[in-house]
């Protein structure tokens, strides 16, 4: 239990006014309600020794009723303050975990899927929020609530009354002790389970098409039956030790009652304590009920939180593959992009997916990258836009400074990236591309529409511009999707270019039509096109051809074909099946 505090020490040394003040508050209120069962007891017995005025009942009244204006007071100031530093912790942690993720690369969510990610980033942190709050106000109750109604009843009452009321204490003790070590395990499963269950309902969701298509519906609908009854039996396991937590509190209060009750009336019959008092006592006993109560519910919300918090440490202990050099080095502009002799492979493999790739471009350029699939086109791509650590062997240089000596915010502001995926966000066709620029004006908008040939299908849209694509672009065809993600990069502006197997969808005359505007739009700009269709690249200044991560030929269009290589090979063949 104390671990877990431990761990949010750095949250609660920055918010300690804001705590020092909630818990002082709270321990004021429980001084202050401590107090009219003593007023109660002194009215009893004022009453029985039939000495009660009415200008003591008055004072008596007027007290009683001070003393709840005044815990009513306290109570919303500490409620508020206690409670808000732990949606406030809520707020922290959610935003340290989004920034996190925005560091992270490839590997680490190739290892944590999006499924678990999301379940760490609610539930996980919900259960941490309820420890910064709700825990803390069991912690001050279970121990110096406690603590102050004993010590009241110890003095003021009888303390051979007091002791053997609590006798059963020790015993709740360890009993709660073994019912958070068992909590904290059955709840770590619970929260896999559901981390398990996020993830395949968005796959689910993700492909109801292909699921639909092959005819997977009940399939899927009993998979995911087997796996809500596998997080429904995990989180009844949690459910069952919960349950037993009142059920033991209240055994032991009611022996605590059965004590306190019996001793106290022989007491009174011995003539120790007065009637008054064991009412007085009997009141305290009740109030000692909640703390009890908050025994319980500290061992398991503080168990649920450490849990969590232990779920979250794990995520943000990863660190990123790339980061920013200590010294960064400055540049202006990317004048020149070099490989040399750059080999790579992928952290959990042991073959090279790049193999001593040599090639220099120079700004205005435009790239061709071709090969057969799998042939090291997307790994090549990946290098400049710093995915992974730097290759094991060789250099990517830009203008003679290795890419790792500059910062990743510099290298990825100089480009724009349209991937073979086209991730478009649930949003409107105008805020995707702008997504790329957001300063950039309807009339800059209309003109990379013309460049990705992509105007004329936005004005057959429903709002255009402000048409709305679905999760994913679900609304948009293959092609327009493509060409929305071309013209988020082009409004970029940006200095090189990466289109990776970009115009898939598209047909040959629009991809002719595409080639010509960006030919024009970026002629002193550096442009990389990965291409099946070798109609793409058939303009570049340079094109080569990869095969199992090595650059086989290397030269222009013409000086290929002459060659008559794989590259000829090829485009003899696209040409006969109707390719241009």
């Amino acid at each position: 239990m104390i671990s877990v505090f431990r761990k949010l020490s750095w949250y609660f040394k920055e918010q300690w006014v804001r705590y020092t003040l909630a818990i002082t508050a709270l321990i004021i209120v429980n001084i202050l309600v401590v107090i009219p069962p003593t007023i109660l007891g002194k009215v009893i017995d004022a009453i029985q020794a039939n000495t009660l005025t009415a200008e003591k009942f008055t004072n008596y009244l007027a007290l009683f009723i001070g003393l709840i204006i005044a815990s009513y007071l306290i109570s919303f100031f500490w409620d508020y303050t206690l409670f808000g530093r732990a949606i406030l912790l809520e707020r922290k942690m959610r935003s340290k975990l989004m920034d996190h993720f925005m560091k992270m690369t490839p590997s680490f969510f190739g290892r944590y899927r999006t499924g678990d990610l999301m379940a760490r980033a609610t539930n996980d942190l919900k259960a941490i929020m309820m420890t910064a709050g709700f825990g803390i106000l069991t912690l001050v109750d279970s121990t110096v609530f406690m603590t102050f109604i004993v010590g009241i009843m110890f003095v003021t009452i009888d303390w051979k009354l007091t002791l053997a009321a609590l006798i059963p204490l020790p015993v709740m003790a360890f009993i709660m002790q073994k019912y958070g070590r068992a909590i904290h395990e059955r709840f770590m499963k619970a929260q896999s389970s559901f981390s398990e269950l996020n993830n395949d309902t968005l796959e689910s969701i993700q492909g109801v098409r292909v699921i639909r298509a092959f005819v997977q519906e009940k399939q899927d609908e009993k998979r995911f039956a087997n796996k809500t009854e596998e997080v429904f039996q995990k989180n009844i396991d949690v459910a069952k030790l919960d349950a037993l937590f009142e059920p033991t509190i209240k055994v032991l209060v009611g022996l605590a009652y059965t004590i306190g009750l019996g001793y106290g009336s022989y007491l009174v019959i011995r003539g120790d304590i007065t009637i008054g008092k064991l009412v007085t006592f009997n009141v305290y006993l009740g109030m000692l009920i909640w703390p009890m109560f908050a025994v319980g519910e500290l061992i398991n919300v503080m168990q649920r939180g450490n849990a969590s918090l232990d779920r979250i440490d794990e995520i943000l202990s990863h660190q990123p593959d790339v980061k920013n050099p200590k010294t960064p080095k400055q540049l202006e502009l990317p004048s020149k992009v070099q490989f040399d002799q750059l080999s790579f492979k992928y952290p959990v493999v042991d073959l090279y997916d790049l193999k001593e790739i040599n090639l220099e471009v120079t700004r205005g350029e435009t790239i061709g990258v071709v090969g057969m699939t799998g042939a090291g086109k997307t790994t090549l791509f990946r290098q400049l836009l710093r995915e992974y650590a730097p290759a094991d062997q060789g250099q990517l240089l830009i203008d003679g400074i290795p890419i790792q000596d500059l910062t990743l915010e510099q290298t990825r502001s100089w480009i724009g990236h349209v991937p073979q995926d086209h991730i478009l966000f649930s949003k409107t066709v105008r805020e995707n591309i702008l997504f790329g620029n957001i300063d950039a004006q309807d009339e800059e908008i209309y003109r990379i529409l013309e460049t990705a040939s992509l105007k004329e299908d936005i004005d057959n849209l429903p709002n255009g511009l402000d048409t709305l694509v679905g999760e994913s672009g679900v609304t948009l065809s293959g092609g327009q999707k493509q060409r929305v993600s071309l013209a988020r990069a082009l409004i970029k502006n940006p200095e090189i270019l990466i289109l990776d197997d970009s115009l898939s969808a598209v047909d040959g005359k629009t991809e002719s039509k595409i080639i010509e505007h960006l030919k024009r739009e970026r002629s002193n700009k550096t442009t990389f096109i990965a291409a099946h269709r070798l109609s793409a690249v058939k303009h570049a200044d340079q094109i080569i051809v990869l095969e199992d991560g090595q650059i086989v030929e290397h030269g222009t269009h013409e000086e290929l074909m002459r060659r008559r290589g794989w590259y000829y090979s090829q485009y003899m063949i696209q040409q006969m099946e109707g390719g241009e």
